[in-house]
């Protein structure tokens, strides 16, 4: 009780808390596009109830990872290394990291499942009906309630383990990271519907957060390799993407007002 009087009263610790519930949440937009795309795949009446459920999960993972912190920072000692020359830059720099911690292997798979569902997903809303003799037609069914529930269970493993990461460079106080962690997640479960629905609602919005999914997974498997691209290119070409959109949005609305219809 001691420690948690004294960062009360700390400006440091209130200014590390809001900095960490603001990476935390910018953090967790990829993990509420997600959760927002995969639900709006499910019958309507199971949709709000698999956001929830998604969302409170992430919030459970997270809690549990910060429970462990000795096991996760040794997440990131080497486990593998791939018997193969490292390719270097002009300065002799390598290219790439071959060694491979946990960390690195849950990042690989999760952006190999991002990257693969994010295509499947664009293939599906090019082509709806399957017109392709090459698409296998089961793909074309709706999604079950327990296969979106286990996707976001494995997507929220990854995404939780790169928060809490996150959360242990910043701080080195453990009430502050769970505090930023509970009001991180809180603020996704208040936005998830209300995103949800606009993706819903507007279909190129959807295109455009499959290659959001698609682009976060080749962040995910570059960072893996050790090539670590700044999150601030990654959301600063999203907020850009997004930007255009509302524009085209916006210019639909207005020619459907004026009676010439949009394109």
């Amino acid at each position: 009780m001691g420690e948690i009087a004294e960062l009360l009263v700390s400006p440091a610790a209130w200014a590390a808390l809001i900095t960490l519930v603001v990476m935390e949440v910018v953090l967790g937009i990829d993990n509420l596009v997600f959760v927002s795309i995969l639900s709006n795949k499910l019958p309507e009446a199971q949709r709000k109830k698999a956001r929830r459920i998604g969302i409170g999960l992430a919030l459970v993972m997270r809690l549990v990872l910060l429970s462990t912190l000795a096991f996760i920072v040794g997440l990131v000692q080497p486990v593998l290394t791939l018997p193969f020359p490292v390719p270097t830059d002009a300065q002799g720099h390598p290219v790439v990291d071959l060694a491979f911690s946990w960390r690195d292997l849950i990042l690989l798979a999760g952006g190999l499942f991002l990257v693969w569902k994010a295509t499947t997903e664009i293939h599906h809303t090019v082509d709806p009906v399957g017109g392709d003799d090459l698409l296998d037609k089961r793909t074309v069914k709706p999604v079950s309630f327990s296969s979106a529930i286990i996707q976001i269970i494995l997507l929220d493993l990854v995404f939780s383990i790169d928060s809490i990461l996150t959360a242990v460079g910043m701080t080195e106080h453990l009430p502050i990271m769970v505090v930023a962690v509970v009001i991180a997640v809180g603020l996704m479960l208040v936005a998830a519907n209300p995103l949800a629905e606009f993706i819903n609602n507007n279909p190129s919005v959807v295109m455009l957060a499959l290659g959001f999914l698609l682009m976060i997974g080749a962040m995910l498997i570059a960072d893996a390799f050790g090539v670590h691209v700044p999150k601030g290119y990654i959301y600063a070409a999203m907020a850009f993407s997004a930007l255009v959109e509302g524009l085209n949005m916006a210019a639909r609305r207005g020619a459907r007002k004026k009676g010439g219809g949009g394109h």
